[in-house]
This record gives C-alpha cells, structure tokens and sequence, in this order.
C-alpha cells in the first residue's frame, strides 16, 4: 500500500458512520498536494422547473459509502496512483444566482491553481458555466462531453442569461469550448422550435440522440469520440443525471423519459480512457424527488467511474 489516502474501509468502521465525505475519503481544506479534489456545490437557484439539487452534494456523498476503492470490472484502482480528496462545499450565496455564479468561478480558479483535477458534484447545471470559465482561464478553450437530455443553449430564460439552459451557449460565445469537439449525448424530449436543437449543430456542436441510441452499447460511441479528440486535448466532461431515463434517475430537476440506461452510462464513461480530462462534474441530482436514494447512488457511482479514467489512474 503506498502513501496515498484511501477510502475508509466498511471493515473498520461502519458505512452509516463517519464524516460524510465522497467514499469516505479524508477531507482537507483545500486543494494542496492533491491530483484528484473532489467538492460540492450545493445550488438550485438557477433551475427551471423541480428545485433540490442543492442537496444534492449531501446525499451523492452519503450514497458513496457503499462504493469500494478497486474497480472490478474495469480493473481501475484510481487510489493506488492518485492522491485525491474531498474539500468539502464552495459556499454559494444562496439569495443570488449572479453572485453565486461569481464566487463559483473565483473559487474554482483558487483550486486550479494547484495542480489538480477537479470532480464537482452539483448543483443545477447551471453552475457549469463558472467552472467552464476557470478552466479554460487555466487550459484554453476545452473539448466538451456533454450527456444530457437537455442541449442547455437558450439565449435566455424569463430575461436571464445565466441560467441552468443557458449554459452552453454562453460557453460557445465565450470562446470557452471547441465547437467541433463539442459532444452533446442523449438529448430528447421536446422544444419550443426546431432551431431549439439545429442551431447549436450549426455552431459545430455534435448531437447524439436518445432514441438513436436505444437498445445499443455505447462503448463504440465513447471509443470514436476518445479518438476524434486524441489525448493531448484538455477535456471537460459534464453528466446530468437526467441524461438517464427516469425509470433509473428519478430524483432530478427536469426528467425526460426514453432517456439512456445505467449501463450505456458505465460503457460511455468507460469508452473515455485515454483523454486528458483537467475537469468534470456531476449535476442535476435533487434528493426530494429520489426517495429510495437511487438518483443519488447511480451518480455517486458515475462520478466514481469518471474518477476511474482519470489521467494516470492505475489498472490491475
């Protein structure tokens, strides 16, 4: 065993016990000596429709305690090769969203100034664009993996321009992601226009369909992608939960049915070893509406698998 903190084991102290942090790692105060900085953002103020995700945070940690450090099926032990902890909540104001979104990005820019890849846990989607913001400040203009069932590019919702499904058309005109390694995957639903969904394809953006994506693994997809974006490219990697049908994810803000599976989730993540990802995040859980807490588990999960294709994550 080498130096680098590991999650507490469920043999040495029971899994309802304890600080609750992501899997049960140490918690630190800042983002020092770390490769791996897992935070949270406790926010819902910039959402449409279902509010909670400001618990969100809370209860994806507390469904991590079940997750164990090997994973089996991949034979990544993320542990072994990264020092990573969590460092706990920025504190967002709760009576303002513009503000929110400023000290958001302040913050996030204070952890990039270490040598870290952050893990955020959300949060409405919203709070995305800040962390957009500092990263490409720190990496450039980034390649994007977007799995949502929403495309998130109004120009403005009720007169705001920051906003949960405004997102990524502030980033576009920012400058903040490369259109053309823009990925949008398991958009569905409906919208007020066609051009709600064309328009961001003129732009560059790739769509990648829910119901074109039924019933089919999605490791070709992640694999085809991975490549097109080659492994020098700095990558952010966003995942709303409700990319996935709500017969999996229920407890979200703005559920779609005919979304994807849990299983084509693990097989797109998984397809995503080899990228340079400097950054991700994991959004749109609300605990209000997960009742038996399997929102919450699915995305503690994720974030874990996304942890597993880490640059520099070693493999058994």
């Amino acid at each position: 065993m080498n130096g680098n903190n590991q999650p507490t084991s469920g043999n040495d102290l029971a899994r309802f016990a304890g600080l609750n942090t992501f899997m049960r790692l140490p918690a630190q105060d800042s983002a020092a000596g770390l490769d791996v900085a897992v935070l949270g953002v406790p926010m819902d103020i910039g959402t449409s429709w279902r509010s909670g995700t400001r618990f969100g945070p809370q209860q994806v940690r507390n469904e991590s305690a079940m997750i164990r450090p090997y994973n089996v099926q991949t034979g990544a032990a993320p542990f072994d090769a990264l020092q990573v902890a969590d460092i706990g909540d920025i504190a967002i104001n709760t009576f303002s969203l513009s503000d929110s979104l400023r000290i958001i990005k302040e913050a996030y820019a204070g952890i990039l100034s270490h040598n870290v890849i952050p893990l955020t846990i959300g949060g409405d989607h919203s709070i995305t664009l800040p962390l957009l913001r500092a990263a490409a400040e720190k990496h450039g203009p980034l390649a994007l993996v977007h799995v949502d069932a929403h495309a998130d590019v109004n120009d403005e919702m009720f007169g705001e321009k920051e906003t949960h499904g405004t997102v990524f058309r502030r980033a576009y005109e920012e400058g903040l992601i490369i259109p053309s390694k823009t990925y949008q995957i398991g958009l569905r639903g409906t919208g007020y226009t066609a051009e709600d969904f064309t328009e961001a394809q003129g732009w560059g953006f790739q769509h990648f369909l829910a119901p074109d994506l039924w019933h089919k693994p999605l490791t070709d997809l992640g694999q085809s992608i991975t490549k097109e974006i080659g492994p020098d490219q700095p990558v952010y990697v966003t995942y709303d939960i409700d990319s996935l049908d709500p017969a999996y994810a229920p407890g979200t803000g703005t559920p779609e049915i005919g979304g994807l599976t849990t299983p084509q989730a693990l097989q797109l993540i998984r397809a995503l070893r080899g990228l340079n990802i400097v950054a991700a995040d994991l959004v749109e859980v609300s605990p209000p509406y997960d009742t038996s807490g399997n929102t919450a588990l699915t995305g503690a999960n994720i974030l874990y698998e996304i942890l597993c294709v880490l640059p520099g994550v070693a493999y058994r």
